[in-house]
């Protein structure tokens, strides 16, 4: 079988690493500088690192320079999400070196822009479906969208090659991964499909490695790892053993 390909999280707030609760402004809890987080994570052998800019996510500021010496100083890769709405945002996100950029809110915006970048930039062009019941989450997950399965089909018509899936429900919660959407995602797609939200322990990630085969590659971690619910280190023994 297959490794499941592990994601440990850095999300940016105001020039911290801050973990939120069900992506809602004012949940955080706070853990310190996210330079030396994101290199706890690579000298832990994480291969990837999800980094997100909040303030940008949330349409009130931006971590950019914070964003870019982070990924500077990886020498893992970086998937970089927050605030990537248009053509002049991106090419300053792709600049920084990162592998790819996981577009979220545009994608249910601007569909075709979406389809546009994913023709001239292939697999570096991920797209985050966040999902609450059946709609898309988009801004910072304060309003809904149109329905995730519709955006999938034609995502996945355009060429996406990695789609990023997270139950807002779950995220920050410790509660398990949405286990059905993660397959009905996967059902519809021959993209990659990468599990985000509710991952709390390591039986969490040897349920999420029996699915690899269904096309649900990777999981982010974020909050489990800040709190100490595992190391990283015994997470990439149960995704790769």
């Amino acid at each position: 079988m297959k490794s499941l390909t592990l994601l440990p999280a850095v999300d940016v707030q105001s020039g911290q690493a801050v973990q939120l609760t069900q992506g809602i402004a004012g949940s955080e809890k706070t853990f310190g500088d996210p330079l030396a987080a994101a290199r706890r994570w690579q000298d832990a052998g994480a291969e990837w690192l999800h980094l997100v800019d909040l303030d940008a996510a949330f349409g009130r500021g931006s971590n950019a320079d914070v964003i870019a010496e982070i990924t500077a100083a990886m020498e893992l890769n970086v998937e970089l999400s927050g605030g990537i709405r248009d053509d002049a945002s991106l090419e300053r996100t792709l600049a920084t070196g990162c592998r790819r950029v996981n577009i979220g809110t545009a994608a249910l915006e601007n569909p075709e822009w979406c389809a546009k970048i994913i023709g001239e930039h292939g697999d570096r062009i991920g797209i985050a479906i966040d999902v609450k019941g059946t709609k898309l989450a988009a801004r910072g997950w304060v309003r809904e969208g149109g329905d995730w399965a519709q955006a999938v089909d034609e995502l996945t018509a355009a060429g996406c090659s990695t789609f990023v899936v997270t139950d807002v429900a779950s995220d920050g919660m410790l509660t398990g991964p949405n286990i059905d959407l993660l397959q009905q995602v996967a059902a519809r797609t021959g993209a990659e499909v990468i599990a985000s939200g509710g991952i709390a322990q390591l039986d969490d990630l040897r349920a999420l490695r029996e699915l690899v085969p269904l096309g649900i590659t990777g999981a982010i971690i974020g909050t489990a790892l800040y709190v100490g619910n595992f190391t990283l280190t015994d997470a990439l023994v149960v995704a790769g053993d």
